[in-house]
């Protein structure tokens, strides 16, 4: 899979920061988040989260945006948690533009990122 190196590193929480995203619940996300992106050839080197978060570290594919990427990640990942009633109530994320926010990554801050 090619990619361009256009480190990214987007924050993304919860509706009302709910904090329903227990350890369990995370993890769970975080396999489908990697497979699902890998389906659509973007690169995820890291992700972590807390209870009313998820974070992580993208290279964006060539023809794709952060907006799209966003887009892709978050609201499969919320139809796919819901379909299969990962957790009571059902999972919505912050609409907000902010919340998620997306920076670009030097290569010498991509340790930082990755804790």
């Amino acid at each position: 899979m090619s990619h361009v190196k256009i480190w990214v590193h987007a924050v993304w929480c919860t509706k009302n920061h709910d904090r329903v995203l227990s350890k369990d619940v995370r993890q769970q996300l975080f396999q489908h988040i990697r497979e699902n992106a890998k389906e659509k050839q973007i690169y995820i080197d890291f992700i972590n989260g807390n209870v009313d978060h998820i974070h992580c570290l993208l290279a964006l594919n060539a023809d794709m945006t952060i907006a799209k990427v966003m887009q892709l990640i978050k609201g499969e990942t919320a139809y796919w948690a819901n379909k299969n009633s990962l957790l009571k109530p059902k999972l919505e994320w912050a609409d907000e533009y902010f919340v998620p926010m997306a920076i670009g990554i030097s290569e010498s801050m991509l340790n930082k990122v990755r804790v």
